[in-house]
């Protein structure tokens, strides 16, 4: 079996990793990510403030003169804490290296045989 690998699509503006999140993952009614306009979300991913932001000039935080932004830092900061992990890191490597070289360190971060780890939980989860 093929393994799994990211989409660019996967990639909040935020930098958060769509494809790694416990509400992406879960087996019913998972969110397809923070870029699917189609889908309903919970409200706090429909309002969210930095992805609806409109200072930014690309699809990334990264490409913001204000990077990074005190709501960025607080979102970041909460997410070293509990989760081990960093947008504002993500965002930088987004900025220095690109989205496809991004991708594939995401691909060998959180993807194994035994499916993809989840931030929030830290299970694997079997791929669909």
């Amino acid at each position: 079996m093929k393994k799994p690998r990211f989409e660019t699509k996967l990639i909040a503006p935020c930098g958060m990793n769509c494809g790694i999140c416990g509400a992406h993952l879960r087996e019913n009614n998972p969110c397809h990510g923070c870029n699917f306009n189609g889908q309903v979300k919970p409200k706090t991913r429909a309002r969210c403030r930095i992805k609806l932001c409109g200072r930014r000039s690309g699809p990334y935080c990264c490409h913001c003169a204000v990077f990074p932004c005190e709501l960025l830092k607080r979102l970041d900061e909460r997410y070293r804490l509990n989760y081990g992990m960093s947008q504002i890191e993500n965002l930088t490597a987004i900025r220095v290296k690109g989205i496809s070289r991004f991708i594939e360190g995401e691909n060998k971060r959180w993807i194994s045989d035994g499916g993809i780890l989840c931030v929030h939980d830290k299970k694997r989860y079997k791929i669909r």
